[in-house]
């Protein structure tokens, strides 16, 4: 097992542009690159053990895979494979719920399983909305928990409403909906992130919005190939943000990230806490892309209950800024933190006590007591997420954080910039 020693900080002024690819973009741009049957491009492709593994299954469904470095050139299978072998997720739940949608509606028999922590994570909150529309998909617990095995099949039409917020349900209805036999509607309590939209419209794919409202109406045809470079990943960048704004006198640029409106909501807390943030946009073709500019400013509470499906990731970073901030800051109705790869709320809440820091846990959020950060030994559950942001905290207080492998799923480089900032001892 390894763990890092994060040094306390001196004010710093950078400019990053190496913030790690986009995973989200980057699951889906492999898979998508199937529906079509022409040669995707795709640039920047995130290489992490998660993507990597997206990547891995999508040949074993027969696809041709070209690679230098991040950049890709896939060929699509005539006719899909069906594997002889198990498809492994590894920690990634969105490969798992993505490809659960998008399997269920082909023709062969397909197992998708992961680690030991992506077993753990709960699966029926996909498996039955796919089930009710006819897939035929089973696991351990009923379908709960991974792994799950699917018999593709003819899938029918649908009007579903969803009573939980999320992308992965949301894009796993989709990619069922694109060879369901009718037009389909998915109705969602709260806006959830559009990746899954945007870039399947982009190609040619006909999917509407009307408010809460998605409706899909099935392929007639194959769609355009991906040309696409990954823009970087603004929930990692967000790490650094979160650095400079617990840092006086601090300032960064960070540079070419994805600005899609579901994508920065965290940045947009921070700038209600009291930090100096600048959007700069430059492009929008499947994604509006551009830079953020951060500077450090003094740190005032934050009640956070809205939009928390835009800020699933990000909240255990934004913990950090609430355990230095004036005031109490509360999380509330974000539940959905206890499924992810750790229960988020819990290991967020005992994590911050061993550092000192007031804390209440919710049975949907939490409360957060701004003062001081003390040096302390953090156990990061196998969550890359709180393994990161409390090794940012380590940049106030100096921290020690156990069981550090798990960041290499979404962001390989994050120790290289973090050293640029301050002293990190990586030990076995």
């Amino acid at each position: 097992m390894k763990s890092v020693v994060v040094k306390k900080a001196n004010s710093f002024e950078l400019e990053i542009n190496s913030i790690a690819p986009d995973k989200s973009i980057s699951h889906r741009c492999a898979m998508f690159s199937i529906y079509s049957k022409e040669v995707s491009t795709i640039k920047n492709y995130l290489q992490a053990e998660d993507t990597l593994n997206t990547l891995k299954i999508v040949k074993k469904l027969g696809a041709v895979v070209e690679q230098d470095g991040s950049n890709l050139k896939i060929t699509p299978p005539k006719n899909l494979n069906e594997p002889d072998d198990i498809l492994d997720c590894g920690n990634s739940g969105t490969a798992m719920r993505l490809f659960c949608g998008f399997l269920s509606s082909l023709d062969g028999f397909f197992v998708l399983s992961g680690d030991e922590y992506l077993k753990r994570r709960p699966m029926a909150r996909v498996v039955n909305p796919l089930r009710s529309i006819g897939a035929k998909i089973d696991g351990r617990k009923s379908g709960d928990l991974a792994p799950l095995s699917i018999r593709g099949c003819k899938l029918k039409a649908f009007d579903f409403k969803s009573s939980i917020a999320s992308a992965q349900i949301k894009s796993a209805m989709i990619l069922a909906g694109l060879r369901s036999d009718g037009v389909c509607s998915y109705l969602e309590p709260e806006l959830t992130r559009d990746h899954t939209e945007r870039m399947l419209n982009g190609m040619g794919a006909n999917i509407k919005k009307e408010g809460l409202k998605t409706f899909i109406t099935p392929l007639s045809k194959t769609l355009k190939p991906l040309n696409i470079t990954v823009p970087a990943d603004p929930s990692s960048a967000f790490f650094f943000a979160v650095a400079t704004a617990i840092t006086p006198n601090s300032k960064i640029l960070l540079k070419n990230l994805t600005l899609n409106p579901t994508r920065v909501e965290a940045f947009k807390i921070l700038k209600k806490m009291g930090v100096k943030i600048k959007f700069i946009e430059k492009e929008n073709i499947y994604e509006p892309i551009g830079d953020i500019l951060v500077e450090y400013n003094e740190l005032n509470a934050v009640e956070v209950s809205k939009n928390i499906s835009w800020l699933i990731d990000e909240l255990p970073a934004l913990s950090i800024a609430f355990a230095l901030a004036n005031g109490k800051s509360v999380v509330k109705n974000a539940k959905e933190l206890r499924v992810k790869e750790s229960d988020r709320i819990s290991s967020v809440v005992e994590n911050l006590k061993l550092c000192g820091v007031k804390v209440k846990e919710f049975e949907d959020g939490y409360e957060v007591i701004g003062g001081d950060l003390k040096e302390a030994n953090i156990n990061s559950y196998g969550d890359h997420r709180i393994a990161m942001s409390f090794a940012i905290a380590g940049l106030n207080s100096n921290m020690i954080i156990e069981n550090i492998e798990c960041i290499d799923t979404s962001f390989p480089n994050f120790f290289d910039i973090l050293s640029k900032i301050t002293k990190v001892n990586l030990e076995s």
